[in-house]
Order: C-alpha cells, then structure tokens, then sequence
C-alpha cells in the first residue's frame, strides 16, 4: 500500500484491510506524508509494517514495498482502495494455478453506490487473443490498485518506472510485461471497492496522464502507431494550458525517450492495436479535470 496526506482514509482503509478473513500481511510505504500518517498507523495499527520514504516517490513507492516482502506474489492497494473478502485468496490461487499469469486484476465497484468502474467493459470485453489456459480475458493493461502480480515477473521487467512517477504508470508497465512473455488478465470474480479520495489534485493528474501516455507511446510503440494514438488521446484533452503543459513536459523528455526505446514484439503490438476501438470511444479515457 503506498499512500501520501490522506490520514484519515488511509486509517479506515487499513481498518477494513487487517479485518478480512484473509487478511495478508501489509507492507505501507508513506510518501513522505506531513499530515502524521506515518504516525497515526504505527499507534492504530502495529502489525503494519510502515516503511517511510524521505520523498514522495509516487508509484515508484511500490518498488520499495516489493524489495521488502519474500513472498512470490502481491497484491496492489492504495489508501483507497480496498479488497473484499476472497479477493486475496482467488488471486493467490490463480497465481499459483498459472506460472505464465504475471497480474491479475479484479473488478472494480465505486463507492458509496458500488457501481462499476467506467474501465470495466474494457476489461471485461478485452480482444486480446491469449492462451487457453489464462483464467480469464487477456489484457494488455492493469490497474496497479486492483491487482496482484507475481513478483518474478515484477523484478523481470524492474517495476514501475522512476521517470513516469505517477498517472498511467500501469501501461508501461504492463507493455513490458507482455514484451518479456508475461500473460495477464482480467477476473471478474475478484473484487475490489475504490472509494476516490477528495484529496488530489485533478488537473496535475491529468498533465501527468497526457505526459505518460505519450511517453509510452514514443517509448513501446511504432511510428505508425504513435502518430495515429497521438491524434486520439490529445483530440479527447481540452486544449487548455494544463494539456499544453503535459505535452511540454513531454517533448522535453525526448532525449530520455530516445535512449530507452525498444518497440514492443509484433504479437504485442496486434494486441494493442485490437484494442484501440475501445480506448477510443472509452469514457474512462478521457483527459479531464
């Protein structure tokens, strides 16, 4: 779990957390939180292990939880997102069934009316052709805070990365996944509640989501494909100085982008492109706020 001034979310999600039935040992890490978060768990919560981070290191902070534990898979949660009872354990279970599966990610319901997260079709309806054995809907994306990934094939691929820090961190993450043989799905019976948190600043998110989702297309994807998933995702952003600055903030890591890019294996890039219809007409990819 990694977490950053939400204190008293944070303490109600670890509540609803250490009581499941199959509560597993939690790992938090705190981003440098100056609302007394840290704090606040190491009273409350004493089995918590709380790992403190001098800056806030984003979703990168996950890779520090990960170098901590010595079991062979985890399981994903931020401070508000919380799984229910039998999640960890049908994750685990697949995992176990499964040596290709490297993420699971469960089903999302939205607090307070437990409706579906507006990504769930994709999910769900996922075209990506995959091996008979995956347990469920292949995919070719993850939401960190839904999932459980084994953590081989987490070192393999070297975590989440330091440069995108956070917003749309998954989708590289999840390319390179899928480029080193890595299979991953989709499980509808794995659930998991998200109650989003008032807390954040929207349109800082949104400028890091445009930034990152060009990043990984310079970095993963075809000169074909960068320029045609280009004209969508900046078509579906306001033209604002918030969009203006992500791309600014984008161009200038062109030289980072240039030095790091290695284009995904044709199967992988087949998957993407199946996928594109959905993104394009998706109400969850749309750069707001």
């Amino acid at each position: 779990m990694i977490t950053h001034n939400r204190r008293d979310q944070l303490l109600e999600t670890l509540g609803q957390m250490t009581a499941l039935p199959d509560a597993a040992p939690i790992v938090l890490v705190d981003n440098a939180s100056t609302d007394g978060s840290a704090e606040a768990v190491e009273r409350r919560y004493p089995q918590v292990r709380v790992l403190r981070s001098p800056r806030n290191l984003g979703a990168v902070a996950r890779n520090v939880a990960v170098g901590a534990v010595d079991t062979p898979y985890v399981a994903f949660c931020d401070d508000d997102t919380r799984w229910q009872p039998g999640a960890l354990t049908r994750a685990a279970d697949q995992l176990d069934r499964h040596p290709g599966l490297g993420v699971v990610t469960g089903r999302c319901l939205v607090e307070p009316g437990l409706t579906e997260d507006p990504i769930t079709p994709e999910l769900r309806h996922s075209p990506v052709p995959g091996p008979d054995w995956l347990p469920g809907p292949a995919l070719l994306g993850v939401m960190a805070g839904l999932s459980a990934v084994r953590v081989r094939a987490f070192t393999d691929v070297g975590g989440f990365s330091e440069r995108m820090w956070l917003g749309g961190e998954e989708e590289l993450f999840a390319l390179d996944l899928a480029a080193r043989g890595w299979w991953m799905c989709w499980d509808e019976e794995m659930v998991i509640h998200h109650a989003p948190s008032t807390l954040r600043d929207p349109r800082r998110r949104r400028q890091l989501g445009i930034r990152n989702t060009l990043w990984t297309l310079w970095l993963r994807r075809p000169v074909s494909s960068v320029l045609r998933r280009m004209v969508t995702v900046l078509r579906s952003a306001p033209l604002d100085r918030a969009t203006v600055t992500a791309v600014a903030e984008a161009v200038r890591g062109i030289p980072w982008v240039l030095r790091n890019r290695a284009v995904v294996p044709v199967e992988v890039e087949r998957g993407l492109v199946l996928l594109e219809d959905a993104q394009r007409n998706s109400v969850a990819r749309r750069y707001v706020g």
